[in-house]
């Protein structure tokens, strides 16, 4: 009788160890999948983020969803301008909101460069009577970034 018990708990400490080990061995295999997971993602962020401009949008609070990537420079110059004062991303203030601008303008080269001169010189008639006004110190290059992320809000 002893020994039928013995037997019966050592047998229960086998298949509670085989179970443990799984369930360990299972742990381990998720644990090296994940890291081999975020070491291509990574990879492959890395690669991305070496081709974009590097820019923390994270106070800001137009486009907070666009922490980075090709859109985040426009969000950063939009920002770090007046552009606030006059428009906001979802609603009319002074001037448009972006939302509207590009609901009018699709996003093609001709709208891109024509907004970016609009943001440049100045403008009146397009919204209406308030004009808009000129940024003459404002780049070409940095105009086009930012009417690439106008472009982008819905």
């Amino acid at each position: 009788m002893i020994f039928k018990q013995k037997a019966i708990l050592f047998l229960g400490l086998c298949a509670t160890a085989v179970a443990c080990t799984s369930e360990s061995q299972k742990q381990a295999e998720r644990a090296a999948l994940n890291e081999r997971s975020s070491d291509s993602t990574s990879a492959a962020n890395l690669t991305a983020v070496a081709h974009q401009p590097q820019i923390d949008t994270s106070a800001n609070d137009i486009g907070t969803d666009k922490s980075g990537g090709l859109l985040a420079k426009g969000v950063k110059l939009i920002n770090a301008s007046d552009c606030t004062s006059c428009h906001k991303e979802k609603e009319l203030l002074v001037g448009p909101a972006y939302k509207d601008v590009a609901k009018r303008y699709t996003s093609t080269d001709a709208n891109i460069t024509a907004l970016a001169t609009k943001i440049i010189k100045g403008g009146q008639g397009n919204w209406g009577q308030v004009p808009m006004t000129p940024h003459p110190d404002l780049s070409v290059e940095d105009a086009k970034e930012m009417v690439k992320y106008i472009l982008t809000v819905k």
